[in-house]
């Protein structure tokens, strides 16, 4: 039997831009009580997240599908640099789970900010495409929660 392919062409880069300065999508990002409102795909709740948010720091959290179901994930933040790059590694625990990095970047871009999310490496083309339809729901409320802090702000 082989092993899983862990190629960079099986690499998930998702893009979004937001009507907000850096800093408050770099927030929204970094703190337990922001990442619980707006972690996981459309319907899931945050019932559990936990996060020591320093170069070395561990981070956990369990995300909870409409039908009940927990999916618990950790990981380790690798690099820090406020407002602009966080790196992190992620992890599903359950058995054949394997790490992956996450890089977000932040950019400034006209009226506001250029979130560029990149995760790998995935086993298959089907694993990363699983994961962009998951995540790809998470930036969409993640645009939607940044938005209303940014009213809240205002």
């Amino acid at each position: 039997m082989n092993a899983p392919s862990l190629k960079e062409e099986n690499a998930l880069t998702i893009t979004r831009v937001f009507d907000a300065p850096a800093n408050l999508v770099f927030k929204v990002w970094t703190t337990p009580e922001h990442l619980a409102r707006w972690w996981g795909p459309k319907g899931f709740t945050v019932p559990a997240i936990t996060t020591d948010f320093r170069e070395g720091g561990a981070w956990r959290g369990c995300i909870r599908s409409p039908e009940g179901q927990d999916y618990w994930a950790h990981g380790i933040y690798r690099e820090i640099v406020a407002p602009s790059r966080i790196v992190l590694s992620f992890a599903w625990e359950e058995e054949g789970s394997i790490d992956t990095l996450i890089t977000v970047t932040l950019d400034d871009v006209a009226g506001g900010t250029r979130l560029t999310f990149h995760q790998a490496p995935f086993t298959s083309a089907e694993s990363r495409d699983s994961h962009a339809e998951g995540w790809s729901e998470c930036m969409d409320r993640l645009v939607s929660y940044v938005a209303a802090r940014k009213e809240e702000m205002q």
